[in-house]
């Protein structure tokens, strides 16, 4: 069974194809297939137009977070922290391409000559990125990104390698106290698992207002307000940028706002709102260590129109607090939390105040006192596993 001409054309239209519609295209068949030949009929269509094909079985696995289409010339998956050919065939290019377009059309969006790449979400909640040729040089590439299924917690992070137990006590104290933060790190570096962890620990009173791109985080909470970007249409309407979502955001009575991915012009209404009481805001940041936060704030100032001497003023009253990941060797980990000071109205810096040392601990640094005072922890290191 191939899928139907008037199925592609509402895929071609960015109109998500729908059971019903299914059931509607093949029921001028019912009599020459029966009822059990329509009904295998009916599944064989649906795996291709309500699924993601050869690739479902990957998308399956709850040990894979990233399945990688490169055209034609293979399939890669993202498995336990590794990434690794397949042998998932998904044909020639033309096939490809097709498979690529009728996933944007699940994720209610186009793909075509005139808009040759796509960001969605895919019902589920997988994340789709596409790029035909000649953008993509040697065909059409899909890249899926697939959630967690359990929202992770802190305690789960840790059995995982990510801290040992003594970072504990200082997470869920900066997560008490109300502090804002942001977690860096580099590409699947675990800083959206690590703040949707810490997001699960706030308390169950309180209102998250969550702003992203595309739905990534994962939390487990019981009062969460997702607001999520679009992109415009063909006719270059209906966008509605993170900038806008965050300055919407701060009307819908948040007692949290959390912005998935600082990553433009939204810095700026951030910093504003961590600035007029929205306290315990936080969100997460691509750096690739702790000394590199206040540049990327200070370029992505700049994309706001904001001078250096702005984003400082702003910065230091707004983010108190840095926790920096990153992933050697595919493990994903918790490296530094640092302070953010500013001294003697120089330009601030992020002061590291713990450090990763061995078996995963917690070693103080230059910043600890500043840090226990912020989260009102002892600073003789009692309670909580830190050594000098």
């Amino acid at each position: 069974m191939t899928v139907s001409d008037p199925v592609w054309e509402q895929i071609r239209q960015g109109r998500p194809p729908s059971a019903a519609a299914v059931a509607d295209v093949l029921g001028p068949a019912r009599v020459t297939l029966g009822e059990r030949g329509l009904e295998r009929a009916r599944d064989d269509l649906a795996a291709q137009v309500l699924g993601a094909g050869p690739l479902e079985p990957l998308l399956t696995d709850s040990r894979v977070t990233d399945v990688l289409v490169n055209a034609a010339s293979g399939v890669w998956v993202e498995r336990d922290g590794l990434l690794a050919r397949t042998g998932v065939d998904v044909g020639s290019e033309a096939q490809v391409r097709r498979l690529a377009v009728r996933l944007a059309g699940l994720a209610g969006r186009r793909l075509d000559e005139t808009c040759p790449w796509v960001d969605g979400l895919l019902p589920g909640g997988v994340r789709l990125h596409a790029v035909l040729p000649p953008l993509a040089a040697d065909g059409t590439h899909i890249s899926l990104r697939v959630p967690r299924r359990v929202a992770p917690t802190l305690t789960g992070l840790g059995e995982l390698g990510a801290f040992g137990p003594g970072w504990l006590p200082v997470l869920r104290a900066l997560v008490r106290r109300r502090r804002a933060f942001v977690v860096t790190g580099g590409t699947g570096s675990g800083k959206t698992t690590l703040l949707g962890a810490l997001l699960g620990e706030v308390d169950g009173g309180e209102r998250l207002v969550v702003v992203e791109d595309v739905r990534e985080l994962a939390v487990d909470h019981p009062h969460v307000v997702r607001l999520q970007a679009r992109a415009a249409n063909v006719e270059g309407r209906g966008e509605a940028t993170l900038t806008a979502l965050v300055r919407q955001s701060l009307r819908m009575r948040p007692d949290r706002v959390v912005v998935g991915e600082v990553r433009g012009g939204e810095v700026r209404e951030l910093l504003t709102a961590l600035n007029t009481g929205h306290e315990g805001g936080c969100g997460t940041l691509h750096a690739n260590a702790c000394s590199d936060v206040v540049a990327r704030f200070e370029a992505l100032g700049a994309l706001a129109g904001m001078s250096p001497a702005a984003v400082h003023a702003q910065l230091v009253s707004a983010i108190q607090v840095v926790l920096h990941v990153s992933r050697p060797g595919g493990q994903r980990r918790l490296e530094t939390i640092g302070v953010l000071q500013r001294d003697d109205g120089r330009a601030p810096v992020v002061v590291p105040a713990l450090e990763r040392g061995a078996g995963g601990e917690p070693r103080r640094a230059e910043g600890w006192p500043r840090l226990a005072a912020t989260c009102g922890l002892p600073d003789d290191g009692d309670g909580f596993g830190a050594t000098r």
